[in-house]
């Protein structure tokens, strides 16, 4: 087969994986809870002392811009803290639930007092109502929003499709986000601080050597790569095999509808993914980590686990 008439046969493929997303995204589609769970109008908006609020362990959001810190300490001196924090009662003071972000601002402003409403809430509910607000603000990197998902997993024992449920993503979305865990600490601080882009590390979480990962993403800065060139490297990488002083085939060239199949299927899973295709044939290899993941797989390919 021609490698133009596989473009044409993988672009029906790709095409059809495409729509089933698209129709899969529609119907997991939730309504966002964050006006019914983090704002309820019945709740007394009370004046406290700012020094008796502390941030929160929970709160999933890590990075703080100081110059956007700063524009909102202006905005707070001129018109004061609009929208009142959300705490709950810890001892004689309040742990913040929803606002560190304001609660800071408001420091830097100088204010000793702030607005609060006060919610009655357990440990995995503060850290669902920080996650919620942070997501319906886009206040989260990638990397903030992955730690939190598997915080609610580890800590609190929630199953992937618990935490799409309360925080209104579907659960292919949860499951993507948390595969960037899998990137080695120094590539998620990539992310984290934007130097790699989400679609950049899911294409390079397609490699398996730590040292391989590494490489391409030095690579993809230092040459401001695009994500379809970086699918291309990554399939280079593939087809040359494993092993620091592997060189480019030359009976070989990298098929870049396979490798851009191989990251749809990965992203449509949630999981790693291996494509192999040859002339009209080869193979689909999808991994799990557990017991729960093995399920979640099963059950987008419609296969029920009696």
């Amino acid at each position: 087969m021609s490698k133009s008439a596989l473009g044409r046969g993988l672009g029906a493929l790709m095409g059809g994986i495409s729509s089933s997303d698209k129709s899969a995204a529609s119907s997991s589609a939730l309504v966002s809870p964050l006006s019914p769970t983090l704002v309820d109008l019945r709740e007394r908006v009370e004046i406290v002392p700012l020094a008796k609020v502390h941030p929160c362990a929970f709160q999933p959001r890590r990075d703080f811009s100081s110059e956007t810190l700063a524009e909102l300490a202006d905005s707070i001196r001129t018109q004061g803290v609009l929208q009142p924090l959300l705490v709950r009662r810890v001892g004689d003071g309040y742990e913040l639930i929803a606002g560190e972000r304001r609660w800071r601002a408001a420091q830097l402003a100088g204010l000793t007092e702030l607005p609060v409403l006060v919610r009655v809430a357990d440990d995995r509910k503060v850290l669902e109502l920080a996650l919620i607000e942070n997501l319906q603000r886009e206040n989260l990197n990638a990397i903030e929003e992955a730690a939190g998902y598997a915080q609610l997993i580890q800590q609190f024992q929630l199953k992937q499709d618990e935490i799409a449920a309360r925080v209104g993503k579907s659960r292919a979305s949860v499951a993507n986000a948390l595969r960037l865990l899998q990137l080695p600490q120094g590539l998620q601080q990539q992310v984290r601080g934007g130097e790699l882009s989400v679609g950049h590390a899911k294409v390079i979480l397609g490699l398996d050597s730590a040292q391989d990962q590494a490489m391409v993403a030095g690579r993809v800065i230092r040459e401001s790569l695009s994500v379809r060139q970086t699918e291309e490297v990554v399939a280079q990488l593939h087809i040359s095999g494993s092993g620091a002083k592997r060189l480019p085939s030359s009976k070989h060239s990298p098929d870049v509808h396979v490798n851009a199949l191989q990251t749809r299927l990965q992203e449509h899973f949630g999981t790693k993914v291996m494509l192999r295709y040859r002339k009209g044939k080869g193979a689909v290899e999808i991994r799990f980590f557990s017991d729960d993941d093995l399920e979640r797989v099963m059950g987008i390919l419609g296969v029920r686990i009696d």
